[in-house]
């Protein structure tokens, strides 16, 4: 499993760069491929690091550092792959199907792309918690229906957290409602409504440059976030990867797909522990590590032994 945006902190990959050939011979290809990357990484400052076109190249490289480090040092291959979001680059990436210097420039134009397609100000997103995800649904349909705003479930990230996203005014009045029948709503510090119909501007330049992008067959399955299901076709991958943008992460039934696939561990790399943690809230029982830095993959081999 590969993170989406948020999960990047300063320092980020820096342990793996010092201790693991692999991983360093991936960070130093990041940074030929978008030079100054690095020292944004592990020198900040945060503000910096935190801009949608820094970020999402930044967690591209520190998810494939780690994975690279894993099989290094003699981690199983995995059977599947998924990322949240963003993430699902960096999983074609581990699978060989992407190659590293095209994914970095493509999340770069996809961050810039999305950052523009709405001003700032405008758009909005919220996690609401406490109430299931079909009622946070039936809220954001009845109050676009109702204003005409652009209000839309943008994140199925686990049975108690679901996100809104769309215009500001649409996303406060579905706030309140939801507050009105006893959610927790908390405003989330997002630079643009992600992964709504807002996001449509985005989508179409970004799919001028998927189009042009070399997708090879991966080495194991990749999982979409569109469809919470493996991809087949290869050819498909393009129409998803665009698709994305304006529609929906639907991160609990791709955790139940893989589950029903077999899976029963899953391994987090890269930058934090988001989503092994939405993991558990699909599962409690559910074995997920996060593999950020030599100690996390270390303590991982120690579990695994």
């Amino acid at each position: 499993l590969f993170p989406g945006q948020n999960s990047q902190v300063v320092g980020m990959a820096k342990g793996f760069y010092d201790v693991s050939p692999a991983a360093k011979s991936i960070l130093d290809r990041a940074e030929t491929a978008l030079p100054g990357l690095l020292d944004i990484m592990w020198n900040g400052p945060e503000e910096t690091l935190k801009l949608t076109a820094n970020q999402q190249p930044a967690l591209v490289a520190a998810g494939a550092a780690a994975f690279a480090a894993y099989i290094e040092a003699g981690g199983e291959s995995p059977r599947y792959a998924a990322g949240h979001s963003l993430g699902e680059f960096t999983a074609h990436v581990a699978a060989g199907s992407l190659k590293l210097e095209d994914a970095l420039k493509l999340v770069r134009k996809r961050g810039q792309y999305m950052q523009d397609a709405v001003p700032e100000g405008q758009g909005a997103m919220a996690a609401v918690l406490k109430v299931d995800a079909a009622q946070v649904k039936e809220v954001c349909d009845e109050v676009a229906e109702n204003s005409g705003g652009t209000v839309e479930v943008a994140n199925y990230n686990s049975p108690e957290q679901t996100v809104i996203s769309g215009e500001h005014d649409a996303v406060q009045k579905a706030s309140e409602k939801l507050k009105e029948v006893r959610a927790r709503v908390v405003p989330l510090n997002v630079s643009a409504p992600f992964h709504c119909r807002l996001m449509k501007p985005a989508a179409d330049k970004l799919a001028v440059i998927l189009k042009e992008t070399d997708f090879q067959q991966p080495s194991f399955p990749v999982l979409s976030n569109v469809t919470a299901d493996v991809v087949e076709d290869i050819n498909r991958v393009p129409q998803l990867l665009e698709e994305q943008v304006t529609h929906a992460v639907r991160w609990v039934e791709l955790t139940k797909r893989l589950q029903s696939l077999g899976v029963t561990t899953f391994l987090e790399f890269g930058s934090g522990k988001v989503l092994s943690g939405l993991v558990k809230r699909v599962d409690k029982a559910a074995d997920a590590h996060s593999i950020y830095d030599p100690e996390t993959l270390s303590s991982v081999q120690e579990v695994k032994r």
